[in-house]
Formats: structure tokens, C-alpha cells, sequence
């Protein structure tokens, strides 16, 4: 008898066969019909980059066009090393100048009164001796007690000696002329006396401006009681201020051959006047006192900041550029920009030391002959 094979295998062996066909179907790689391209749009339109845009270089440097530059005011200087006086920067402010400032104080307690021509106000000019306000002399209750009280006191002494003095003048043959004498001159007395007490809480103090100048400060209004030695008005000439700046060491105050100040982060240098140090040292710190030159100072008000550039005698080594020719790299780290080809501005790294207020000395990383960026060198930063 022939074996004839059971059913059960039959199947199991078609099984494996469809099997392996449907790995064979779902592993080969499908190509797209025409006109298919797997979910992406043909249609939208490829992004085209402009070659002549300014542009960050991957070595760090820029591609800036000419008709960028001159766009943005770009400009440059060649750098020249010359021999430059060494500098101290140090910080300072805008003082009263003692013999063109005043302030104005009352020496007693009172109340305020307005002046002829009313309270003055901020910027007003006044001149020397001009009364400003009144102050009206306050009291309480015990101080006008005694001083009622002295005041019946040198009226009944003042009435006892004009008495005496009558009665001496009648026997004005038969006694010393002396005596008369000394009897009317206590008279007199008691009654400037009396005069004094009367009006010690009634007469107003004046308060007299002591210079010429304006009002830089004004702390009073109408009716304003006060108490003595308070500021009341402080008087300045603006044409005649001073600069009191602070050295941290004794020795950077001893040579200075001139000196300038700023306003506003070295944009605006105006020169200063050597007036002199201190000795004695205010919290670790020397005083060093300047004056402005009249006529190129800008507009300044007392207390305010400055940054104060001291040169001295003695000599350095660098390049001088101005201060807007600095700026920071993405580290923090100051540089210049250097015009290296027509349309191409390297970074530099560089040391300095300030030489004035608008200008610094590079004591590293330029060299002679480099084309700095002077104008328009935080513009050519910015460029990514």
C-alpha cells in the first residue's frame, strides 16, 4: 500500500510558501508612478541666496560690499604707532565752585515769607546782596512768657532812671555833671533795651543771597516753617565750576601734565585745569580737585558724574584711535575691526589705555599700516 501524505502537512507547507511571498512583496522598494513623488511640492519656488549681501565669514571676518559701506558710513584711518603720554581714568563729579557758589541759611526758626519779588524759582539769576525770602521768627508759648516778663522788667527799671534823671537835673547846679551824665546814659540804654526784647520774635530775618549766579536748588515754598542752619537755596555760576575726581593711589596724582573729562561715554571730551590733591585721604582714596575751562565745558549740573582722563609726563608706545573704533565680540573681549580688502573687515583683539576723553591708545594687536575702522565699527559687529 502507498503512503499517502496526510492533509495536515500539505497545508502547513502552502502556508510557508505564502509566506515567503508576502516578505519577498513587502520588502522590494516601491517606485512612484509619474507624476508622484512621495509628498513633496515641486511647485514651490528653491530659495536663492544673494551673493553680494553682507555676510559673516566662517573664519570670523565680514563681507560687506561697497555700496554697503557707504550705506552704513563706514570709515577708516591707517594706524600710526607714536610715543603718547600714560593715562589714569578715573571717576569723578561736577562740584560748587566756593568762590562763585553760595548756599543761603537762616539762623533761626521761623516760618517762611516771600522776598520783594516773590520766592525764587530754579534757573533764576540773582545777584550779590538780593533778598530772596524772610524768615518770620517762631516762638513758643515759655520763650514769649520770658520774654514779656524781661520786657516789663526794662520798663520799670527804664521808668525808675528817667525819674532819677529828672530829679538830677534839677539840682543840675549843686551836683556833678558826671552824675547827669551817667543818669541819661542809662536812660538810653534801657530803652534801646527795651526796643531789642519788643521786637526779638516780631522783625523777620532777610535771607541775602551771598554771589551772583542762578539757583541750582530750591527747598521752600510759602508758609514753610524752617529751622536754623536748614539749606535753603544753593547759588552756582555755571560758567565757573569744578571737577573733584578720586585717585586710588597717592603716586598717580604726582605729574600730571593735563587732563579731560566726559559726559557721555567718551563722545563728548572737554579739557580741565589742574587745581590740586588733597592730603588727606577720603575712604582710601585721594582727592583730586580740577576747574573747568570757560567756554568749552557743555552744559554740566552739580553732582553730576564725569569720567575724568588724567595724562601724565610720562611716555608709552601705541596707536591711537577713537574710542568709537571699540567694541565686543561675542566673548566679551574688546576689538577693532581692520579693513583688510576692498569688501572684506577682519576682527582684532587688542589692549588699550585711554588717552583722552574721545580717543584710546592701542598698546596691542594692531599694527602700523592697518586700515581701523573708525566710524561705523559697531555696525560691521553686528553683521551675521
Amino acid at each position: 500500500m502507498k503512503n499517502v501524505p496526510r492533509p495536515a502537512h500539505g497545508r502547513a507547507t502552502t502556508s510557508r510558501q505564502i509566506l515567503a511571498i508576502l516578505t519577498l512583496v513587502f520588502a522590494a522598494p516601491s517606485f512612484a508612478g509619474p507624476g508622484h513623488d512621495g509628498g513633496h511640492d515641486h511647485d514651490e519656488a528653491p530659495v536663492v541666496t544673494n551673493p553680494d549681501a553682507p555676510k559673516r565669514l566662517p573664519d570670523g571676518s565680514v563681507f560687506l560690499p561697497k555700496l554697503s559701506q557707504r550705506q552704513l558710513g563706514i570709515r577708516t584711518v591707517v594706524a600710526e604707532t607714536q610715543s603718547l603720554p600714560r593715562t589714569w581714568q578715573w571717576v569723578g563729579k561736577v562740584v560748587m565752585d566756593p568762590n562763585a557758589g553760595g548756599r543761603v541759611q537762616p539762623t533761626i526758626d521761623g516760618r517762611i515769607e516771600a522776598g520783594p519779588r516773590g520766592l525764587p524759582v530754579l534757573g533764576q539769576a540773582v545777584r550779590k546782596g538780593e533778598v530772596l525770602a524772610r524768615v518770620r521768627p517762631s516762638a513758643n508759648p515759655i520763650e514769649r512768657a520770658g520774654q514779656r516778663a524781661q520786657a516789663a522788667e526794662l520798663r520799670a527799671s527804664l521808668e525808675i532812671a528817667k525819674k532819677q534823671l529828672a530829679r538830677l537835673q534839677e539840682l543840675e547846679g549843686s551836683v556833678p555833671r558826671k552824675e547827669i551824665e551817667a543818669a541819661q546814659a542809662e536812660v538810653r540804654s534801657l530803652d534801646e533795651q527795651l526796643a531789642a526784647v519788643g521786637s526779638s520774635l516780631s522783625t523777620p530775618e532777610a535771607l541775602v543771597t551771598p554771589v551772583s549766579g542762578v539757583i541750582a536748588a530750591s527747598n521752600v515754598v510759602a508758609g514753610q516753617v524752617v529751622e536754623a542752619r536748614e539749606v535753603l537755596f544753593e547759588i552756582v555760576d555755571p560758567a565757573r565750576l569744578q571737577v573733584e575726581a578720586i585717585a586710588h593711589d597717592a603716586t598717580q596724582a604726582n605729574g600730571v601734565a593735563q587732563a579731560s573729562a566726559s559726559v557721555d561715554g567718551g563722545q563728548t571730551a572737554f579739557p580741565l585745569a589742574w587745581v590740586g590733591a588733597g592730603r588727606a585721604l577720603r575712604e582710601q582714596s585721594l582727592p583730586v580737585l580740577f576747574r573747568t575751562v570757560e567756554g568749552t565745558a557743555p552744559p554740566l549740573s552739580v553732582g553730576q558724574p564725569l569720567q575724568v582722563v588724567v595724562q601724565t609726563r610720562e611716555q608709552i608706545t601705541g596707536i591711537p584711535v577713537p574710542g568709537a573704533a571699540l567694541v565686543k565680540n561675542p566673548a566679551n573681549q574688546e576689538i577693532v575691526w581692520v579693513h583688510t580688502s576692498a569688501e572684506r573687515f577682519v576682527p582684532r583683539t587688542v589692549r588699550h589705555r585711554p588717552l583722552d576723553g574721545a580717543t584710546v591708545t592701542i598698546t596691542d594687536g594692531l599694527a602700523a599700516g592697518d586700515r581701523v575702522v573708525v566710524q561705523g565699527a559697531a555696525l560691521v559687529n553686528q553683521v551675521r
